[in-house]
């Protein structure tokens, strides 16, 4: 008897193959009633199917039923970015939407499987188990095991397959793909330096899965949705600058003129599908142009994207948006009802047509320059050439151009926060508590931190047809060792105290190997995590100690299929929680590579007070272990009342204690902060 776990799993397994062919190994079976298995089923080696999943005909699965789902060719890329995608994404989401539980998903899906595209199919599926109750034990499987084509070059599965042909058909060794962490080009490029961090796997799953919680034009408005899209994007640029510091690259410069050519090309050498489409390519000095795709409806010009900025400086500089109907909407953080500024302005920045204030006024500027990007080698279809990768959630971090607009995007909303008030005094510090001692330890050893590589493997054979043959790919990605942060709390006061610890990182010295000034270092800091404790009375110390592997960003790891077999059914609170919080980033992308020689990074710690940062949610909190900062919890508010980033969302006080803040040491005048430095060493070798 199959339980909900295996009914869904296996729609995700050959996601270009037909429904009937053998999946898990050859041992499930789809069987639609009426319809004649494929030849695959009966032809191939092996088969004795031990899980039958019956799927009956359905009369309330038709293709008129399907809206605009059909309209995204199979086999060709589909991509958020693009109005009518999301639109043929809502209308497969809803329908999927209208089944009751996971026999009813299942035996529904299974008959639209094959009619729609097979990227918006995996998507749909996934989006619907995210926010059906009933399927909260249910997890989704990772994308590179589903998409293995988008984690890959063309050429290495090519070479399995031909491996494959060429071996003993009673061979059941599998064939192993390794595949390093630079294939996208040489280092005669200095962009070429980083694809070990722009392709690592983690860090695209990770922004294919946020998108898939925090969807625009879906009809669902999540807590501080807005600001978590700001804030989520900013630490990855932050992050990408300071991993770019560490190979010594200049920090990443923003994409501000649309009128010039784009000085880095990008070669995907990735095909979309089985369908042998490759993802369109992009010379160096590719001048970005109107954009002109009628297969798609898309029409975009380089005007519009200069004007919806210009507006959008406007409304931040003025501090307020005009709404649909002529109205101010003021544009503040220091709000005690309703949404903040940043949400508002996020809503009308990335955009969300249903939720910004004034879609036809201040435009698309984020979706849209994903799609002149992503489109920039054949903006008018002339040569039939497929999208770039940019255009793809799963896949876009791979370009360095993602990072060029991203970084515009952000300096709109930096623009925006260094017009809110700097924090008072007041709301920085925490009388009665204060930290005597903050390190990090790994091992025996203090404040010196391990990076180099690692290796992780993963089924491509879930994802690709290999002949019935099993394809194991084993990825090259950058790691560390694991380590516990130490710091030494006093609490003066009569009373408990529970306290919200806020821990930073960032590179002591900016690209010019100088300490940097407050606001300089201030987009730098990556929160590395986020966690309450509570401090006993009278004067006591408290020694905290803290985990690496427990950080409030991060995911532990991709849930292979073989994990999700082996699992059973499960329907604990925390397993419920997982799909939603394994959103987070990389674990073992958690720190910067450092340098050989060792490179100096500063930690900040904080203390607030938990009594302010709570959030009363409906029915208590709901614990949510991993990747809570980036993503949220699951049907709950966002467990922070502050601003998201604090205290570097802001531009900082003149004077603090009466003298003046020029660095981020002065804020550690305060005792409850504390300021340390530590030393990361990129090893270079495979990390035991």
């Amino acid at each position: 008897m199959a339980n909900d776990q295996q009914r869904l799993l296996y729609l995700f397994e050959l996601p270009q193959e037909d429904i009937q062919a053998p999946r898990g190994g050859g041992s499930v079976l789809f069987k639609l009633e009426s319809d004649e298995a494929p030849p695959s089923v009966a032809t191939r080696v092996g088969v004795s199917p031990s899980v039958n999943l019956p799927v009956p005909e359905r009369k309330d699965v038709t293709l008129q039923d399907l809206g605009t789902a059909t309209s995204v060719p199979k086999g060709s890329a589909f991509s958020f970015f693009i109005a009518s995608h999301r639109k043929a994404a809502r209308d497969l989401c809803d329908f999927f939407m209208k089944t009751s539980g996971a026999e009813d998903l299942m035996q529904v899906a299974a008959r639209v499987h094959g009619k729609v595209n097979e990227t918006l199919f995996v998507y749909a599926i996934s989006f619907v188990i995210l926010r059906k109750k009933e399927l909260r034990s249910v997890r989704l499987p990772t994308m590179v095991e589903v998409f293995p084509s988008r984690f890959v070059p063309q050429e290495a599965l090519s070479k399995a397959q031909l491996q494959i042909n060429r071996m003993d058909p009673n061979q059941t060794e599998p064939v192993i793909i390794e595949h390093g962490p630079e294939f996208s080009g040489t280092h005669l490029k200095p962009e070429h330096r980083i694809s070990y961090w722009r392709e690592d796997y983690g860090i695209n799953v990770h922004h294919w899965h946020w998108h898939l919680i925090y969807p625009p034009a879906m009809g669902f408005d999540r807590d501080r949705k807005g600001e978590l899209f700001y804030y989520m994007h900013q630490q990855v640029i932050a992050r990408y600058d300071i991993e770019r510091l560490c190979l010594g690259l200049p920090k990443v410069e923003k994409l501000d003129n649309w009128r010039i050519p784009i000085e880095d090309g990008y070669f995907p050498k990735m095909t979309v599908s089985i369908s042998g489409r490759n993802w369109g390519s992009r010379q160096d000095n590719t001048l970005p142009k109107d954009l002109r795709r009628r297969e798609l409806g898309e029409f975009v010009d380089i005007t519009d994207m200069e004007i919806w900025r210009s507006r959008l400086l406007d409304a931040i500089h003025q501090g307020f948006m005009i709404d649909r109907n002529g109205d101010k909407v003021p544009l503040r953080d220091d709000v005690t009802s309703g949404k903040r500024g940043i949400d508002i302005l996020s809503e009308a920045l990335e955009a969300d047509a249903e939720l910004s204030v004034n879609f036809p006024y201040y435009g698309d500027l984020h979706n849209r320059g994903h799609d002149i990007l992503a489109f920039s080698h054949d903006p008018d279809n002339a040569h039939k050439e497929e999208m770039g990768v940019v255009g793809d959630l799963g896949t876009s971090l791979r370009d360095p151009v993602f990072f060029r607009l991203h970084k515009l995007v952000d300096d709109l909303f930096q623009e925006y926060k260094v017009t809110q008030p700097p924090y008072t005094e007041e709301e920085l510090f925490l009388p009665g508590v204060r930290i005597e001692r903050a390190g990090v330890v790994r091992g025996n050893e203090a404040d010196v931190l391990l990076t180099g590589w690692n290796t992780r493997e993963f089924e491509a054979s879930r994802g690709l047809d290999f002949s019935g043959k099993p394809v194991i790919l084993r990825l090259t990605h950058l790691d560390n060792k694991p380590f516990d942060y130490h710091i030494q709390i006093n609490n003066d006061l009569r009373e408990p105290k529970e306290v919200t610890v806020r821990i930073y990182l960032a590179p002591k010295f900016g690209d010019r190997e100088k300490e940097m000034d407050f606001m300089e270092q201030r987009i730098l800091w990556a929160e590395m995590d986020k966690f309450t404790v509570l401090l006993k009375p009278g004067k006591n110390q408290e020694h905290v100690t803290r985990s690496s592997k427990e950080s409030s960003i991060t995911n532990l790891e991709e849930l292979t299929f073989k994990d999700l077999e082996n699992s059973g059914p499960g329907n604990t609170s925390e397993q419920d929680a997982f799909n939603f919080c394994g959103c987070g980033w990389p674990q073992h992308m958690l720190l910067p590579r450092g340098r050989p020689e060792g490179m100096v990074f500063q930690l900040f710690f904080m203390l607030t007070d938990y009594a302010q940062d709570k959030v009363s949610n409906p029915g208590g909190v709901r614990r949510c272990a991993n990747g809570v900062s980036f993503c949220g919890m699951q049907d709950a508010k966002y467990p922070d009342a502050r601003p998201m980033g604090f205290p570097f969302d802001r531009r900082p006080a003149p004077l603090l204690q009466g003298l003046p803040v020029n660095t981020t040491a002065d804020y550690a005048r305060l005792g409850n902060a504390f300021m340390h430095d530590i030393t990361i060493k990129f090893l270079g070798e495979k990390l035991n």
